[in-house]
C-alpha cells in the first residue's frame, strides 16, 4: 500500500485545468518535494494528498482508501496538515485568550480549533512538551503563541499537526514570511524529524531550492498544471529540468546535501 497513490488525474474548475493527467505514488518514509512556478499545480496536488478535494477525473488513493468511497474527515485524521496559506487553528481567538505555546500544541490531538481541556491527559499533556522540544521549542512551551515570532509559530504549528500522530505530513509553503535564521531553524527541525521518525512520511511544497531539506528523497517538478520529472531527488533537480520547470537558464550547486539556485546571466 501507497501512502498516496495517483492514477490519471486531472482537476477542473469552471473549465480550467487545474491538474491534467498526473501519476504519482508516495511511499512509506519518503521524503518530497515539489517545485515549480505559480500556478503550476502544486498546492491543488498536496489538496488531493490531503483528502482536501476530489479529482475530476482519474483515481486518487490516501493510506491505502479511495477519496470518493471513504469517509474524508476520518482520513484526515491521518494526516498533519501545515499551511502558510491558511490557518489552521483559530489564532485570533487564542492570541485573545493568551493561550501558550503548549495549549496551541495540545489542540492537535483533538483536531480543534480551541483548547478542549477534558479531552487532555498526562499523556497528551507530555506528548505536546515532548513534540515542542523535537521541534527545538522546548523553552516556549509557556510563552504566549501571540509573542511567539514567524519563525516560532511556524515550528509550533508543525508541533500541533504532529499531535496526532499522522502517517504523512503535509507541508504547503512552510517557510513563507520567515527571514534566514528562522528558515533555517525549521529545516534543521524537518532534518531531525526525518532522522528520528523513519516511518513518518513528508511531502513539502516549496518555490525555493534552498528551502529542500538535505533529507529529502524524492522530487517533483511541475508545470501548466502537469507533472514536468518525478523521482529520486538527485535525479530529478538537474540543471536542465530545473531550467525547463522555471523558463530560464539555472546554475544549480549542491553542498552537504542542500540545493541551491541562480540564474545564469547572458
Amino acid at each position: 500500500m501507497h501512502v498516496v497513490e495517483l492514477e490519471g488525474v486531472g482537476v477542473r474548475v469552471v473549465g480550467k485545468s487545474l491538474l491534467d493527467g498526473v501519476d504519482w505514488r508516495v511511499d512509506y518514509g519518503d521524503h518530497w518535494v515539489i517545485l515549480g512556478p505559480n500556478g503550476a499545480g502544486k498546492t491543488t496536488l498536496l489538496s488531493l494528498a490531503g483528502a482536501v478535494r476530489h479529482p475530476s477525473e482519474g483515481t486518487v488513493r490516501v493510506l491505502g482508501h479511495q477519496l470518493g468511497r471513504v469517509d474524508v474527515r476520518e482520513l484526515r485524521r491521518h494526516i498533519g496538515l501545515v499551511a502558510a496559506s491558511q490557518r489552521l487553528i483559530d489564532e485570533e481567538l487564542m492570541e485573545e485568550e493568551g493561550a501558550t505555546a503548549h495549549t496551541v500544541v495540545l489542540t492537535g490531538h483533538t483536531g480543534t480549533s480551541v483548547p478542549l481541556w477534558d479531552k487532555y491527559g498526562t499523556a497528551e499533556r507530555d506528548r505536546a512538551h515532548r513534540l515542542l522540544a523535537d521541534l527545538g521549542c522546548k523553552d516556549l512551551a509557556e510563552r504566549p503563541f501571540r509573542v511567539c515570532s514567524q519563525g516560532e509559530r511556524a515550528r509550533i504549528r508543525v508541533a500541533r499537526a504532529l499531535m496526532a500522530d499522522p502517517a504523512v505530513l503535509l507541508l504547503d509553503e512552510p517557510f513563507a514570511g520567515l527571514d534566514l535564521p528562522a528558515r533555517e531553524d525549521l529545516i534543521a527541525a524537518l532534518e531531525d524529524l526525518a532522522a528520528t521518525r523513519p516511518v513518518l512520511t513528508t511531502v513539502m511544497v516549496s518555490h525555493h531550492l534552498e528551502e529542500v531539506p538535505a533529507t529529502t528523497t524524492h522530487a517533483m517538478l511541475m508545470g501548466d498544471a502537469r507533472v514536468l520529472a518525478a523521482g529520486p531527488v538527485a535525479d530529478v533537480l538537474t540543471p536542465a529540468n530545473l531550467s525547463d520547470c522555471f523558463g530560464r537558464p539555472l546554475h544549480v550547486d549542491r553542498l552537504d546535501g542542500r540545493w541551491y539556485a541562480r540564474a545564469l546571466r547572458p
